[in-house]
């Protein structure tokens, strides 16, 4: 099952929860032991969407709306 999370909701240190299992998944956790990227999409050269997996309950997370916080900086 694929969840979609808008950036603009997540933590405020970035981090999500998954939304079927919980787990925190934190953009500072390099180890890819609780997650890893499946796949970025850019448009015009900007980050639109990230998709993740979580590998506590292998869900797909798809990371949406970040050219909405670009835009806003």
């Amino acid at each position: 099952m694929t969840h979609t999370v808008v950036v603009a909701k997540l933590q405020e240190d970035g981090a999500v929860l998954c939304p079927k299992c919980g787990v925190k998944i934190s953009p500072n956790d390099e180890t890819e032991d609780i997650y890893c990227i499946l796949e970025s999409k850019l448009i015009d050269n900007k980050l639109e969407e990230i998709s993740i997996l979580c590998k506590n309950c292998k869900s797909i997370i798809k990371l949406i709306g970040f050219s909405l916080i670009i835009d806003n900086e």
